[in-house]
């Protein structure tokens, strides 16, 4: 079908009004970020949380914010809801889930791990053997790659 007709129309609309129609015709979707979080111990950070409803235990994230960047974000979430700083944060991964975006890091924490989101129960450091067996397949399975270094 021939659209070249709306080309010049379409570069005279402002940035923002092309931004308008263009999502009209797209799915919106959410992005998150989460980490696998080390200590020097190589003990990974995990979080048992509320919203979690079929596991409870997970590694910590949360949404972005809009104009957020994933980076940016899984840091204010750690920091939000343990008070953990990160260090030598790497992006290890981005995959979709339905309509849902998830980047994945891996970071150093720096600090003692504490609840201070009402969102979770407990924060706790496990070593690879203590993994809690609710922890989701794909959560272990990233969690031991990180460990291992093949990511």
């Amino acid at each position: 079908m021939p659209y070249q007709y709306l080309k010049p129309l379409w570069k005279r609309l402002s940035p923002s009004m092309r931004i308008k129609i263009t999502r009209l015709f797209q799915p919106t979707f959410t992005v998150s970020a989460a980490a696998v979080v080390l200590n020097e111990d190589n003990e990974v950070l995990l979080l048992d949380h509320l919203l979690r409803p079929t596991s409870g235990w997970g590694i910590p994230g949360g949404f972005l914010d809009p104009g957020e960047q994933p980076e940016s974000a899984v840091v204010r979430e750690v920091r939000e809801e343990t008070g953990i700083e990160l260090a030598d944060v790497r992006m290890i991964k981005v995959r979709t889930i339905g309509r849902h975006v998830e980047t994945l890091f891996s970071a150093r924490g720096i600090g003692e791990a504490k609840v201070l989101s009402r969102e979770i129960t407990e924060a706790r450091w496990f070593s690879v053997e203590s993994l809690p067996e609710q922890l989701p397949k794909f959560q272990r399975d990233l969690v031991k790659a990180v460990l291992k270094g093949e990511i």
